[in-house]
C-alpha cells in the first residue's frame, strides 16, 4: 500500500512526462512537414511516426526518477507483468489523427500494480487539457474535479465508440453492433483515441463508450479516471465488470463498455444482444 502523499508524489511525476512529452509533441504536430510516418503491426492504418518513438524515449527518461517502477510502453515494449508497480504509457494515443493534422490526440501514463491502474493521467496539448485521477481520491481536469453525466435517458446520452485495425474482419460482429445502435438513434462519434474517449466520460462529455481489441497502455489512465469520476466499466463478452488489467501485450479488454452508469444496463442489452 502506498500513503497519500507517495501516490500524490507518483501522480506529479507522471504529470510532468505527460506535459514534457505533449510539449514537443505539439511544436511538432504545428508543424509536421516531413513527418515519418510507418506502418506497423496488423491494419493499414496502424501507424506509428518519428514522435512517437521520440515522445516515449523523454517520458522514459523522465519516469526513470523512480527507478524501482518499470516500465511497459506502447512503442518499446517492456515489463508484461502488470502485478508489479509498472508505468504504462501511450506517447501519442491517436497517433493516425496525429499523423493526419487532426487535433484529437493526447499522452497517457499510468502507474499499476497487481494489475489495476492507481494512478492516472491524460493530457490533451492541443486543449491544455489535464486528466488526472488517484485511486479512491477522485478525478480531475486541470484541478477541477470531475464527474460522469448525470443523464438517465439512453436515447438523448451521445455515445463515442472505436474501431479496430482489422475492422474489415469485423471482429466480434462491430460492424452489426454499430449499425444496430444507430438504428436506435443514438448520437454517434468516434474520435480516434480511447484514451480521450475514457476522459470524457469522466468530465461528462460523453454518456457511453464501447470498443474491441484494447490494449494496456490505450485504458489504463482512463478506467481510473472512469471509476473515480462515478462511472461504471463492463466487459460486454460477460456482462461481468472489468477493473484489472491482464498482464499481456496483447488484447487487455476484448470487449469495452465505459458509461455513466445511469445507462449502462440498457445500452449492455444491446451489445450483448
Amino acid at each position: 500500500m502506498y500513503s497519500a502523499s507517495e501516490l500524490q508524489s507518483l501522480l506529479d511525476l507522471a504529470t510532468s512526462a505527460a506535459h514534457e512529452a505533449g510539449k514537443m509533441l505539439h511544436q511538432r504536430f504545428l508543424d509536421s512537414r516531413g513527418l515519418r510516418i510507418e506502418q506497423k503491426g496488423e491494419g493499414i492504418n496502424n501507424l506509428v511516426t518519428e514522435m512517437d518513438t521520440a515522445a516515449e524515449e523523454l517520458i522514459r527518461k523522465i519516469l526513470a526518477e523512480r527507478s524501482d517502477i518499470i516500465f511497459l510502453g506502447e512503442e518499446s515494449g517492456g515489463n508484461d507483468d502488470l502485478s508489479r508497480l509498472t508505468w504504462v504509457v501511450d506517447p501519442i494515443d491517436g497517433t493516425v489523427n496525429y499523423a493526419h493534422g487532426l487535433p484529437i490526440w493526447c499522452v497517457s501514463i499510468a502507474a499499476v500494480q497487481e494489475n489495476e491502474p492507481i494512478v492516472g493521467v491524460i493530457y490533451n496539448p492541443n486543449l491544455d487539457e489535464t486528466f488526472t485521477a488517484i485511486k479512491g481520491a477522485g478525478a480531475f481536469l486541470n484541478g477541477v474535479q470531475i464527474t460522469v453525466s448525470t443523464e438517465t435517458n439512453f436515447r438523448q446520452s451521445l455515445l463515442v465508440t472505436g474501431f479496430p485495425y482489422n475492422i474489415n474482419e469485423n471482429p466480434h460482429g462491430t460492424i452489426e453492433l454499430f449499425g444496430q445502435i444507430l438504428r436506435n438513434g443514438n448520437a454517434i462519434r468516434r474520435l480516434g483515441s480511447a484514451a480521450l474517449d475514457l476522459a470524457y466520460i469522466a468530465a461528462g462529455r460523453f454518456e457511453a463508450y464501447w470498443e474491441v481489441s484494447l490494449h494496456p497502455w490505450d485504458v489504463a489512465a482512463g478506467l481510473l479516471l472512469v471509476n473515480e469520476a462515478g462511472g461504471r466499466i463492463s466487459s460486454y463478452a460477460s456482462g461481468e465488470a472489468t477493473q484489472a488489467l491482464q498482464a499481456t501485450r496483447e488484447i487487455v479488454v476484448d470487449r469495452l463498455l465505459a458509461t455513466n452508469g445511469k445507462v449502462h444496463d440498457e445500452i449492455l442489452q444491446f451489445l450483448l444482444a
